[in-house]
């Protein structure tokens, strides 16, 4: 496992197979993060956690829909007691799921210096990556009462060392690689070239990557894959590409993406038979005023008019929600 690379494409024949009656699925994760300023430089301390309590109505509104959410969490999330109750609660009720997510910059042991090239964790010392993940996933575990099988780099930073680590803490799944997307400018990994179906991390099938879901839609979308990188190195390219709709790339996150945006994704996962739709988006965006997506209550609205959208279309579509463990148990090996 300590020689896997998630930053290199796989071969096809690491695709991942489901056992006969999975079908198509949906998962939702969340990554559920402390508050901070998007703009400004990152910073160990500052934070704040004032929409956590916001998670309790988006809990009941998930059961309302018959979606069990995946909460990513990171550690200032992990060390609040009013996330333990909420999400410990849920998943003591079989509602909810359980899993890590690095924010390395406000993770001890805080041995680097706090800069944008190591908020990607996976940039750090191995030593040091490998410390910080242990001591979350060890958190996550004894303030939650559930062991975390699914894990998520903050900022999609996985490094050439994360799959060895995630072996050793018992993770079974990453769903870090934000396929079609490339974080270079960054300093981040490349995903521009990484497909959207589920695959193997390793030949002994023991890591599954569940990369988010990202649908190419316009009359170039079958070029996607070979345009879309030259389009983020030459933006007027992309720009025009854009504004023309010949090629679009639309992620399944209610964050900068709209509800018609998203059912176009939605097609053309389903039509060309993916066979899970990975959805995200970040939990501070559950109160006004915490991200770039959501200022006031109508975006909020919105978010949630888009959940509903997005799930009452799923199920037209026969896409039934699953869960981290039933992924697990349904995965052929």
């Amino acid at each position: 496992m300590s020689q896997v690379d998630l930053l290199t494409p796989p071969a096809s024949s690491q695709t991942a197979r489901f056992a006969d009656g999975f079908g198509q699925r949906s998962l939702l994760t969340i990554d559920t993060e402390e508050e901070f300023d998007w703009e400004a430089p990152f910073r160990a301390d500052g934070y704040g956690l004032d929409h956590i309590a916001a998670l309790s109505g988006f809990q009941q509104f998930c059961e309302g829909i018959g979606v069990s959410p995946v909460y990513l969490v990171d550690w200032p999330v992990a060390q609040d007691a009013r996330a333990q109750e909420i999400i410990g609660d849920a998943i003591r009720r079989g509602q909810a799921e359980i899993g890590v997510q690095l924010h390395p910059w406000v993770n001890p042991p805080h041995h680097e210096e706090v800069n944008r090239r190591n908020s990607f964790a996976g940039n750090l010392p191995p030593e040091l990556e490998a410390e910080k993940f242990h001591r979350l996933r060890d958190l996550v575990e004894e303030n939650f009462g559930a062991v975390p099988l699914i894990y998520r780099a903050g900022r999609y930073g996985l490094g050439p060392h994360t799959a060895g680590l995630l072996g050793e803490g018992g993770i079974a799944i990453d769903s870090s690689v934000r396929a079609r997307f490339d974080y270079t400018d960054e300093g981040g990994p490349d995903y521009s070239r990484h497909p959207v179906a589920p695959y193997w991390a390793d030949a002994g099938k023991t890591l599954l990557e569940l990369p988010l879901t990202t649908s190419f839609w316009g009359m170039l979308r079958q070029q996607g894959q070979q345009l879309y990188p030259l389009a983020h190195r030459y933006p007027l390219l992309g720009s025009i590409l854009a504004k023309t709709g010949i090629l679009e790339r639309i992620g399944l996150t209610p964050e900068d993406i709209t509800l018609e945006e998203a059912l176009r994704a939605v097609d053309i996962a389903v039509d060309d038979g993916l066979p899970l739709l990975v959805l995200s988006f970040h939990s501070p965006s559950l109160a006004p005023g915490h991200t770039p997506y959501v200022h006031d209550e109508d975006d909020l609205d919105r978010l949630y008019d888009w959940l509903r959208g997005v799930y009452s279309y799923l199920r037209a579509r026969d896409v039934r929600p699953t869960t981290v463990e039933e992924i697990i148990a349904s995965a052929v090996r």
